[in-house]
Formats: C-alpha cells, sequence, structure tokens
C-alpha cells in the first residue's frame, strides 16, 4: 500500500535512537496529544509490538530534530497542533519542510517565506535556512516520500513502496539487511557486490547502517 510497516524496533534502529525513548515518545504523543482530531491512526498494536507508518516514522525523526535544536517538547506538541489545522493535514511534521531557529517552529509553504507556527503566526523572508531534513525527500504534493537514514551520499534508502519500508539500496529491492547478515557470515564485500550486482560502496553503506544501529 505504499505506507511502510515499522515496529518500535525498526524506528529505533532506522533513527538510530534507544528503543524506550522511542517507545515512550510515541505513546506519549503520537499516542495521545498529536492523536486529537486524526481520522488516520498514525499506530496501532500495543506495548513493543506498536507498529506504525513511514509519515509517523518521518514525524518521529523531525519531532527528535527539534528537540536536538533546543526546541521543547510542550512548543514542539504547540506547532503541531498549529501547523496541522493550518494546513489541514494529520501528519503536518511530514508534510511541510520544518525548520528552527532553537526558539521557535518554521514551516515553508513555498519558497520563499516562512510561518512563525505559533499563535502570531508572523510572516518571515527567509535568509538563512537550517534545514535539518535533508535526509528527507519530499514529492511535489509536499508529502514526504523517502528518508536516507546515512544522508543522501550513501544510497541506503527507507522507502514505503519497497520492502514494507524498510532500509533497501537504492533503485532495488534488494534489502540492506540481506548484504549485511552475508557479510557477518563471513563472505567478502567484493563477494556479496557481485552476487547482488550492486557497488561495493553500497555493501559497505548496508554494513555500516547496521553497525550505527547496533
Amino acid at each position: 500500500m505504499g505506507i511502510g510497516l515499522y515496529t518500535i524496533p525498526d524506528v529505533a534502529n532506522i533513527l538510530n535512537l534507544d528503543g524506550n525513548l522511542v517507545q515512550r515518545w510515541l505513546r506519549e504523543y503520537w499516542g495521545n496529544r498529536f492523536s486529537v482530531g486524526q481520522d488516520i491512526l498514525s499506530s496501532w498494536g500495543k506495548g513493543r509490538d506498536k507498529a506504525v507508518h513511514f509519515f509517523t516514522l518521518i514525524e518521529f525523526y523531525v519531532f527528535y530534530q527539534l528537540r536536538k535544536q533546543g526546541v521543547s517538547a510542550q512548543n514542539i506538541a504547540k506547532s503541531h497542533e498549529i501547523i496541522r489545522q493550518e494546513l489541514d493535514n494529520a501528519f503536518p511534521f511530514a508534510n511541510a519542510i520544518i525548520l528552527t531557529d532553537g526558539k521557535k517552529i518554521f514551516y515553508s509553504k513555498d519558497g520563499d517565506l516562512i510561518i512563525n507556527a505559533d499563535k502570531s503566526k508572523q510572516i518571515n523572508f527567509k535568509s538563512i535556512i537550517e534545514e535539518f531534513c535533508h535526509k528527507i525527500d519530499f514529492g511535489k504534493d509536499a508529502y514526504a516520500l523517502r528518508y536516507w537514514p546515512l544522508g543522501k551520499e550513501k544510497n541506503i534508502v527507507v522507502d514505503p513502496h519497497h520492502q514494507l519500508g524498510q532500509p533497501t539500496v537504492k533503485n532495488t529491492n534488494i534489502l540492506a539487511e540481506t548484504l549485511y547478515s552475508m557479510y557477518t557470515s563471513g563472505e567478502k564485500i567484493s563477494f556479496i557486490s557481485s552476487l547482488y550486482d550492486v557497488s561495493e560502496n553500497d555493501v559497505k553503506a548496508s554494513i555500516e547502517f547496521f553497525k550505527k544501529a547496533a
């Protein structure tokens, strides 16, 4: 269906986060604060068996990046609701390109304007954009299309239209986990590359991804 399927361990591995933190934030925000007024479920299941779809994964990534920038969880929750209403979108953090100055949250409705996601909705012309969502591809409709866990310089991609959204090698249906498993079984990188007709750099990127997640 192109929505992906991610358990809490999947979210933790893909975003390189602690699983307990993922479980707590998903329960507190997507299971409570962010779910108010949403017609689309952000998650299903219970406890560590809870699963989420691709837009929730992207929203979690944006939420975490905002926290890293020093934005309080309370301000993020308030801004999520304001942007949700403004865009009429149940998953605003997976739709708009979110920017921050460490105090306020902004979202871009076109190439030149940034709107403060607080009650003032003050419009600012942007001069310097701090784009921490550089790991996300957005489509023409501004919805998130895919996520690059190692950055776009590496060919490991999370795309909900391939392998239920599990990390794959770019432009293939080859799971990064498959390449990594062969490597941990003792196969040489050159052999894995030849067997699956991918570059040695793609095999190395798969190894890098799973070593980071370990």
